[in-house]
């Protein structure tokens, strides 16, 4: 099946065409296709190996140079599009109680830290509602160092026992 190759994420021609890639730029310009056969020299085979190095290294700094100004702009995007949920969900977010919210007008009229204060109350806050039994927090140290918090539910299980239910339709089968 035929396929139009600026239409595939994968090939060349659509990173290209979506400026993903470079395409204005000397050194691929060395990696161009040439159709004149050359002589066997060893020099020139010396040469032309250390310049390929060379030019690999160029166009990797300058690759990794065009990357960053491409992603420059995304982390405030980001930070826009999740302000923005925030604001059209502010409903959902947990509450403070009044005497939580006077302590937090005091410490930001002494001029401290407000919003470590209130993330801190709303992580440690006792009267959260358990639905199905709790949950656990556990920190869990990955292979390469780094430390992720895990959250586990911790539901307890219901046992099925013929003598505590109240339940008419529950009925043992006996034979």
């Amino acid at each position: 099946m035929k396929r139009n190759p600026r239409k595939l994420k994968w090939t060349k021609a659509y990173r290209r065409n979506a400026g993903k890639e470079m395409t204005v730029d000397s050194t691929l310009q060395f990696g161009m296709r040439r159709n004149e056969p050359v002589r066997y020299d060893r020099d020139l085979v010396n040469k032309t190996m250390s310049a390929m190095k060379r030019i690999s290294e160029i166009r990797a700094r300058r690759e990794r140079v065009f990357y960053k100004k491409r992603m420059a702009g995304k982390r405030d995007k980001e930070l826009a599009v999740a302000r923005k949920l925030v604001a059209e969900n502010e409903h959902l977010l947990p509450r403070l109680r009044g005497s939580e919210k006077k302590r937090l007008a005091e410490l930001a009229a002494q001029g401290e830290d407000v919003a470590a204060e209130e993330e801190e109350l709303l992580s440690t806050r006792k009267n959260q509602i358990k639905a199905f039994g709790g949950e656990k927090r556990r920190l869990k140290v990955r292979v390469d160092g780094g430390v992720d918090e895990v959250v586990e539910a911790i539901r307890e299980e219901e046992n099925d026992d013929d003598d505590e239910d109240d339940d008419e339709e529950d009925v043992d089968m006996e034979d």
